[in-house]
């Protein structure tokens, strides 16, 4: 194996062990006589490839040190970046070297890996941690706190002149105090045998550990609570909030005392992803909630990441969902880091103005950008939707079509299997944040359950489309009270139910953020506009549905929330109609419900002809309607045709 291939290698291996890399950070090295290969800012090690490396020029990294720079802490990491831009060898201009660059290139040996294990930080943030770390590695170097960049790479230089010419060998272990810790060996066995004897000791001295066991949360609280902090974060709605319990969790949510140790920041690591101070919220209320938040916000001058609630559990906010729980794995860090500290002596915080050199150092401003995911400027960005019965047919058109907007869509049906394929199928097509939750929507408990998963994970509900939807036709000779309590059930009780409570969350949005807008939105049909002669347990459905979206549309106008109903009709080719065993063509045919009809094709010829436009209602059609809705703010209470002329508003 060659020496890239050796770094690719290790890179992603220690990249994809949470133990050892926080939120795909972490850096990794590999040098020969000309040049450094060092892992690009704002790439994540355990997707490293050859390619994502920096090819730097050695020399010209060597004359940096020659160089005097700035005084002024901005300007001299400016002129710093700019000199390791020009370090770039030809070809490598598109990519930004790691900041530590200047660090790993003061190291002799080939291979360099600069890690973050909570285990190590439980270490290098404790009280004791100087003395521990060369009690147990005497022949490690221990580097104190400092500025990052050109003034910590500065200081290592130092210390590691200093432990060259004390000990006539080249040290191979070094700590950075709050930071991590440096490995650096000439073969990849040599490297894992060093991190393998390291950890092996340093877990030797922790007795005390996290306890992350499952514990029963108040999701339902949390479901009250969690669309406030969102619009709180974004008056439109614009972000996610993620709700997480635990045992641990618990333990530091139980008081003020409790949480004091996670107040100030740990790492520069914690402040890029959580930033410089989490908010401790006493009473799970909304109003307290609010008035936590604004005092918070007035005082720091940044909005928190991280938001405990007194006996309830940790909340974390993002722009998207990967940036929410990103910051609740870092903070699942710090907790960690705190339990171990507390083993060599209890915590060491970073100093206060180091930490404010991080929230406003432009290199760690880079990284949290990088992070950040694509889709500005689509129309739903940053807003999430549940469809019903999204597994298939309309319903995963639908929601294909919101994510293709930049909604964050949750996938929900009875068929878990199938709506966690849809929800996995859609994720990887379009790039959309998606969930699936299992569903009866004609279960109370069932709906309630589907709406607090849902707030749980994301934070809020924008869009409600009640999709979910059953056909049993027959003669009044033919149907049975089973069937058409069924069908009363799942297309008309199951909506009332999904609005009952999905609308609870809209409110709360709205009361936090006034001119914040919300849509339910039901799949209708064309047996809702007209009767249908022999399928009267289904119109009735439907027609009961348009009763319930005006009479729900003026209940809930003064709320924001706009309720209106897509009526599409002839989704020929659709598993609603097709189906060879219950599609509505098997079923009509069995009916007798066209005159003269012999076959499947003779049904479906029928309805073709009864349509103006003459074709069939494709999904995309149903999901343009469903666009439209959201995108205008001026009509409620409306039931839109969708049906090719068939059917017309009057």
């Amino acid at each position: 194996m060659c020496n890239i291939e050796t770094l690719v290698n290790f890179s992603r291996r220690y990249g994809a062990d949470a133990n050892f890399v926080l939120a795909g950070g972490g850096n990794t090295s590999y040098k020969d006589e000309s040049n450094l290969y060092i892992k690009g800012s704002g790439t994540s090690l355990a997707d490293m490839t050859a390619d994502k490396f920096v090819k730097m020029n050695r020399a010209a990294l060597a004359a940096i040190w020659e160089k005097k720079y700035s005084e002024t802490a901005a300007e001299r990491e400016a002129e710093i970046l700019a000199d390791l831009m020009a370090a770039r060898e030809r070809g490598e201009e598109a990519k930004r070297p790691s900041v530590e660059t200047l660090l790993h290139d003061l190291f002799p040996q080939k291979f360099v890996l600069h890690v973050h294990p909570a285990a190590v930080n439980g270490l290098t943030c404790s009280v004791q941690g100087k003395s521990a770390a060369l009690e147990l590695f005497p022949d490690c170097v221990w580097v104190d706190e400092s500025e990052p960049g050109y003034v910590l790479a500065a200081l290592c230089r130092g210390e590691l002149s200093a432990y060259a010419e004390k000990m006539g060998k080249a040290a191979n272990l070094v700590f950075l105090q709050n930071h991590g810790v440096f490995f650096a060996a000439d073969s990849e066995p040599e490297l894992d045998a060093l991190v393998v004897s390291v950890m092996g000791k340093i877990y030797g001295k922790i007795t005390a550990r996290p306890d992350f066991s499952a514990v029963d949360a108040d999701l339902e609280t949390a479901a009250k609570l969690a669309p406030a902090l969102r619009m709180l974060y974004s008056a439109e709605g614009n972000a996610k909030v993620k709700f997480t319990a635990n045992a641990e969790i618990m333990k530091f949510a139980e008081s003020r005392e409790a949480f004091a140790d996670l107040v100030e920041p740990l790492s520069p690591d914690h402040i890029v992803y959580c930033k410089a101070e989490p908010l401790f919220v006493e009473e799970a209320s909304v109003d307290a909630l609010k008035a936590e938040f604004d005092a918070f916000t007035a005082r720091r001058s940044f909005m928190p990441k991280v938001v405990f609630v007194k006996g309830l559990g940790m909340f974390t906010v993002g722009a998207t969902l990967k940036e929410a729980a990103t910051a609740c794995a870092v903070w699942h860090d710090a907790m960690k880091i705190t339990v171990f500290a507390r083993n060599f002596g209890g915590v060491s915080h970073m100093q206060p103005r180091l930490a404010d050199f991080i929230v406003n150092w432009e290199v760690e401003s880079y990284r949290s950008k990088v992070s950040l995911a694509a889709g500005a400027g689509k129309s739903l960005t940053g807003k999430v939707a549940i469809v019903t019965g999204s597994a298939q047919g309309f319903g995963e058109g639908i929601a294909r079509h919101l994510a293709m907007e930049g909604a964050a869509v949750v996938i929900a049906d009875m068929n878990a299997e199938g709506a966690a394929k849809t929800a996995a199928a859609i994720a990887a097509d379009t790039g959309a944040d998606t969930i699936s939750v299992a569903v009866n929507v004609s279960d109370e408990a069932s709906v309630k359950a589907m709406i607090e998963a849902t707030v749980a994970e994301f934070g809020g509900i924008d869009v409600f489309v009640n999709n979910a939807g059953i056909v049993r036709a027959g003669s009044l000779e033919e149907m049975t009270k089973s069937n058409f309590e069924l069908v009363t059930a799942v297309n008309y009780t199951a909506y009332f139910l999904c609005a009952k409570y999905v609308s609870a969350v809209m409110k709360t949005q709205r009361a936090i953020a006034p001119a914040y807008m919300a849509d339910i939105i039901e799949i209708n049909s064309k047996s809702g506009l007209a009767g249908s002669n022999k399928n009267f347990a289904y119109a009735g459905s439907k027609f009961g549905g348009l009763g319930l979206t005006q009479s729900f549309a003026l209940e809930l106008a003064p709320f924001g929330i706009k309720v209106n109903a897509v009526c599409p009709g002839n989704f020929l080719d659709g598993p609603l109609w097709s189906d060879p065993e219950r599609g509505l063509f098997v079923q009509y045919l069995n009916a007798g419900k066209v005159p003269g009809a012999k076959t499947v094709a003779d049904v479906k010829a029928f309805y073709e002809s009864k349509v103006p436009l003459g074709r069939g209602c494709l999904v995309e059609d149903v999901a343009r309607a469903v666009l439209y809705i959201i995108a205008q703010k001026y009509e409620t209470g409306q039931a839109l045709p969708v049906t090719g002329g068939q059917e017309m508003l009057k």
